[in-house]
């Protein structure tokens, strides 16, 4: 048996966490997770990977909307940017590419631009993800299923597992170096009961729907490599001084993984096959089911 210890939403994509008590889940994911994203001037995303500092912007939700903040002494930016949940109307479309995936999204307009230009310190643009627009997931990873997804880097949700974070710590402390936060690997849903690293051969995770009226069934489609952005702490946007390229560092001595050309994984992106509609809830139950190979 498993329990969800934690969840949590990225309301723009590469910016900072909102951890909920539940959350709606939709075959999209976790709502507002990755529903806005930062763009330059070709439409491309733009990440920590290039801009550290958007660790620091960090979101609320209030009464109708999303509240940013950027944190920080020196902060260029020192009032809040709220974005309603409801599209005001007369948002341009424009061309947006995620990876490989390139769609119609909404720009959010010059005055959200200009805050996160001035936050950011380069010139860049928000866009929000358009309710008409069908972006899906990687069918070679879905068993040629259709798997809607929003900005996300390629599929609608997130699972990390906090025996595996352990492991991982162990590693990290044995050698010198400090350990780090489940917040390096910007989960959405973080599960503790599997052994360490079971994730890799779990074919799907069942949780009690919060309204009971039916399962969440989530299916573990692809192992997630890991980028530079875990080395990045995500309350400062920086990199430790001492052990700037770690977990990666460690994770390469026993997490290179062949089924992602060798890409050092930590966590298990999702696909939602039943209960969409249904919240989950920190502290609920779940079961697991293992993938067995023929």
């Amino acid at each position: 048996m498993a329990i969800i210890r934690a969840l949590f939403v990225y309301p723009v994509k590469s910016c900072g966490a909102v951890a909920l008590d539940r959350a709606q889940l939709d075959v999209k994911g976790l709502q507002w997770d990755r529903h806005w994203m930062v763009v330059d001037a070709s439409g491309r995303f733009v990440s920590q990977r290039e801009i550290a500092a958007m660790a620091r912007i960090v979101p609320a939700f209030v009464e109708g909307g999303v509240r940013l903040t950027m944190t920080g002494p020196d902060a260029p930016v020192d009032s809040p940017l709220r974005l309603p949940f409801t599209p005001r109307g007369h948002e341009a479309r424009v061309q947006a590419t995620v990876w490989n995936d390139t769609f119609e999204a909404l720009d959010e307009g010059d005055q959200a631009a200009q805050w996160f230009s001035r936050a950011l310190g380069a010139p860049v643009r928000l866009v929000r993800f358009a309710q008409d627009v069908t972006r899906l997931a990687s069918k070679t990873w879905t068993n040629d299923e259709d798997v809607p997804t929003q900005f996300a880097d390629g599929f609608p949700l997130l699972v990390t597992s906090e025996s595996s974070l352990a492991d991982l710590n162990a590693r990290l402390v044995a050698k010198g170096a400090p350990p780090v936060p489940m917040s390096r690997f910007r989960p959405n849903i973080v599960v503790d009961g599997p052994d360490a690293f079971d994730e890799d051969f779990i074919d799907s995770l069942s949780i009690a729907g919060e309204a009971g009226s039916q399962e969440v069934v989530l299916r573990f489609a692809k192992p997630c490599a890991r980028c530079p952005i875990t080395t990045i702490d995500q309350l400062t946007g920086e990199r430790d001084g001492e052990w700037p390229t770690e977990p990666l560092d460690t994770l390469a001595v026993f997490r290179a993984d062949p089924r992602v050309d060798g890409g050092l994984t930590f966590g298990q992106n999702a696909m939602v096959v039943a209960g969409a509609g249904e919240r989950l809830a920190v502290g609920a139950q779940a079961q697991w089911e293992y993938r067995f190979e023929e």
